[in-house]
């Protein structure tokens, strides 16, 4: 009989697709630790995010619910603070709640996505900020300024509001590459005078041959970087709780900020592995029939020598990817072996029979498909795929994969089934564990992505809104700012070649999704608060 509380630790990285995994299929990049997780317990090859951007798919994974129901639907925003997470509830059950590493469930930065344009401006006299939304005084005050790098920077021994959206224990590691802040800046000074001499393209080792754009020979060594310090805090946490001799259970969340660009993997992971032997993507060089517009925009840009590298796709070369996928293995070869350490630790200190770990990413990256880099707007498998894996030492799936539908959306869900406890009113996803296990269908046609860009991510200047139904077989996007559509066969045209969006044979087929797609926003909707009858 499994457990009815057992101990869970959830591992996340940013930024990784699912084929850059061993157990996944990917034969160049060595992920032993990873692929232990698969090989003793559950793979779903047919898991997607909510969201292809960080923000919105995280505020998903805790909440079970959509971005455009739990508030956060853009890099930029913060989850409010009133959100029920499912975090809260273990909490409310007597678990231990511990986040380590990237959370990015607010806003880092000191900006407003307002000043971006977001939403568009609709004309008249700017409103004040207290009145210039649909909820009143929302997502303003010191309960929105826990992640903010430039606070933590002036004063690295801050703490945060706790419990935070329901962990009662918090150290965050948020930002990316060697720039990364948040309590990892305290433990850094602790441990090197002048950290900021080895951080950036400035301070960069000698030896860069690479050509890709933001890949830098980082000078902060492996003992100081971001990832060393996501491992040693996860494992000070196990120790302090396996000293303790605590009966209540635990969840960590040991969030990884890598392997999200820039490509700047510390030590010998920069040169773990030779571009020349890191194939590029199938889809890379083959012409596509009817590609989005914004699309044609980019390689218009490569073209004429006018592309901007930030965070939003851009086109690039086959040199310029394979360096990109070398430096990005590396990255996550230097994260699987953290992640070796804190399952060693696990075993070490006799908690690995009774914790269930998870393993999954908040979305995927590009990396060449269609000559495309990084992420945003383009939902490409390589994108919205994400691997998941779920390994509990009481359920017997050990090494078994499942074609089941199954997304972010459904992690918080899974984790309460299995912790024995009820999902909240208005949760939206469901236990795919249990679904497989009993081997029932769940009660969807397909899975929803939404994506609202505001036009500095979108690197096009313009807002972009876009919507992808993805079923066992088809893949449907529309983007709503240029009225234009995108239709995939995948079990006829895996590398998504061929848009049938226009082509009248498959007009039936699109009739049907775009109705499929209907129904399941609609079964989406908001069901919460619950309502009360007053006396």
């Amino acid at each position: 009989m499994p457990s009815s509380k057992p101990n869970f630790l959830l591992i996340m990285t940013d930024q990784h697709r699912a084929d850059h995994i061993g157990s996944y299929g990917n034969s160049v990049i060595s992920t032993p630790n990873i692929d232990s997780i698969a090989t003793n317990g559950l793979s779903f090859d047919k898991f997607y995010v909510s969201s292809p951007i960080c923000m919105p798919n995280r505020a998903t994974l805790m909440t079970g619910r959509m971005p455009s129901i739990n508030g956060l639907l853009t890099n930029g925003l913060s989850l409010p603070w009133n959100s029920n997470t499912f975090v809260n509830v273990l909490k409310q059950a007597e678990y231990h709640t511990a986040l380590v590493g990237k959370s990015h469930l607010q806003n880092m930065i000191n900006f407003r996505v307002e000043d971006w344009n977001y939403p568009p401006v609709r004309g008249g006299l700017p409103l004040h900020d207290d009145y210039n939304d649909a909820y009143l005084n929302t997502r303003s005050g010191k309960e929105y300024q826990n992640e903010r790098l430039d606070l933590f920077k002036q004063n690295p021994d801050r703490e945060v509001m706790l419990p935070y959206y329901g962990f009662e224990y918090v150290r965050f590691a948020n930002g990316h590459g060697d720039s990364v802040g948040g309590h990892y800046t305290r433990w850094t000074n602790e441990q090197y005078e002048d950290f900021g001499s080895l951080v950036g393209p400035k301070n960069q080792l000698p030896g860069n041959n690479y050509i890709a754009p933001q890949a830098w020979r980082t000078a902060v060594p492996e003992e100081l970087h971001s990832t060393a310090y996501v491992e040693s805090s996860t494992i000070e946490y196990l120790e302090k709780y396996a000293a303790s001799d605590d009966d209540n259970p635990f969840f960590i969340q040991a969030s990884f900020p890598d392997p999200h660009h820039p490509f700047v993997p510390p030590g010998k992971y920069w040169e773990m592995y030779d571009p020349a032997d890191c194939p590029v993507p199938g889809a890379f060089g083959h012409e596509q029939n009817d590609p989005p517009p914004f699309q044609r925009e980019l390689e218009r840009q490569y073209k004429n020598r006018e592309r901007e590298i930030r965070v939003a796709a851009y086109v690039a070369n086959e040199q310029e990817i394979r360096e990109s996928i070398a430096l990005t293995y590396g990255m996550i070869s230097f994260v699987d072996d953290a992640i070796g350490r804190i399952l060693n630790k696990l075993r070490q200190l006799r908690l690995d029979d009774k914790t269930v770990v998870v393993f999954t990413s908040d979305h995927g990256d590009l990396m060449g498909d269609h000559g495309l880099m990084l992420k945003h707007c383009f939902h490409n498998d390589g994108l919205i795929r994400v691997p998941f894996l779920w390994s509990d030492p009481d359920s017997g799936h050990n090494g078994e994969r499942t074609d089941l539908l199954g997304g972010t959306i459904d992690i918080a869900s899974t984790i309460l089934g299995r912790a024995g406890l009820a999902p909240y009113h208005g949760i939206q996803g469901f236990d795919v564990v249990d679904a497989v296990s009993k081997g029932t269908d769940l009660p969807r046609l397909g899975i929803l992505v939404e994506e609202d860009e505001i036009p500095f991510n979108a690197n096009c200047g313009q807002y972009l809104k876009t919507r992808t139904f993805v079923t066992e077989r088809w893949r449907l996007t529309y983007w709503l700012e240029h009225c234009f559509g995108e239709l995939y066969d995948r079990h006829n045209d895996p590398l998504e070649l061929n848009n049938l969006w226009n082509d009248p044979v498959a007009h039936a087929d699109k009739s049907l999704l775009l109705e499929m797609m209907m129904r399941e926003r609609f079964s989406l909707d908001e069901m919460s608060p619950k309502a009360e009858f007053c006396a």
